[in-house]
């Protein structure tokens, strides 16, 4: 039976829950295991946790409570480490080049470059639904609509043949950036110490995650997805995830290479063209932006 793996708010707090159609079952209520009372807990067991959830998917008389009814929150709520490909799309490093006044670039495979990534902090992420509020030190709040990853068993030095088995499923990310917090102003031209990252990409509410975890076996093939995101209702980026530079293989092998990855960690994999910072456009107090990949769901977020 198809389901998919999301956290929901019940009067005990958040909870691990699988959805069934329209229905929302309770994970741990159902299986009587305690580790099931969180998506973490459910993805630091995986292997064997599947059994259980789709023992639960089938199982007869199980009512669980409506969809409609029920509150959802990031199925990660805080997830081990969130990573971000950066620059990840051609047409989205040429806007960004062109923002700045530069030549498109070359595609990194031709320069012999390795994938790349930053961090942005778990205490940033948000669900579905969540309002975001506008950091008041920055005048270019952005948005970037992305696939994520989400990793299902430790992984270590990952071949990219191998890889796509260390993901236990994909959901939609969106990468709130403040564009004009990237630099500290007042640093020397050309200093070593003068981007800030954690201003630019980790502010409170900049990691919008869900609105739940579509297992991999549900996704045919996670690089042929359309991508796209709008503001207000109006279509700002509009493409596919066949477009990525480097590939979601490259990147769990490049990783996993460097660091560890573990159950419950994120991968975001990039951002299409028609970002705000390529079109002079930018987030303001009541804007709704709404982010979905094909397959995966709609992740809604108000800014306040």
């Amino acid at each position: 039976m198809t389901y998919k793996l999301a956290t929901y708010q019940s009067a005990d707090g958040p909870r691990a829950a699988i959805i069934v159609g329209e229905r929302v079952i309770d994970v741990a209520k159902a299986t009587r295991v305690k580790a099931d009372v969180s998506v973490m807990g459910i993805l630091g067991d995986w292997a064997k946790a599947k059994a259980r959830l789709e023992a639960v998917s089938t199982r007869q008389g199980l009512r669980g409570q409506p969809l409609s009814k029920v509150k959802l929150l990031s199925p990660l709520p805080l997830p081990g480490a969130v990573y971000c490909a950066g620059s990840n799309y051609g047409d989205h490093a040429a806007e960004m080049a062109r923002a700045k006044g530069l030549p498109p670039p070359p595609d990194p495979h031709d320069l012999g470059l390795e994938p790349w990534h930053f961090i942005k902090s778990s205490r940033a992420v948000v669900g579905p639904m969540a309002s975001v509020k506008h950091p008041a030190a920055t005048q270019k709040l952005d948005w970037e609509v992305e696939l994520g990853v989400v990793i299902g068993r430790r992984a270590s030095n990952v071949s990219q043949k191998d890889a796509l088995k260390y993901v236990a499923g994909y959901l939609v990310g969106n990468d709130f950036s403040a564009r004009d917090l990237g630099r500290r102003a007042a640093a020397p031209a050309g200093s070593l110490f003068a981007t800030d990252w954690t201003s630019h990409k980790s502010f409170d509410g900049a990691c919008p995650l869900g609105p739940w975890i579509t297992l991999a076996r549900d996704v045919k093939d996670p690089h042929d997805l359309a991508i796209q995101l709008d503001v207000n209702g109006v279509t700002k980026q509009d493409s596919s995830t066949r477009h990525m530079i480097f590939d979601i293989r490259e990147q769990i092998s490049f990783l996993s290479s460097r660091i560890t990855l573990h159950p419950g960690d994120v991968i975001l994999t990039g951002t299409p063209d028609g970002v705000g910072n390529g079109r002079g456009e930018f987030l303001k107090a009541g804007d709704v932006v709404r982010a979905r990949v094909e397959g995966l769901g709609e992740l809604v977020n108000k800014i306040v």
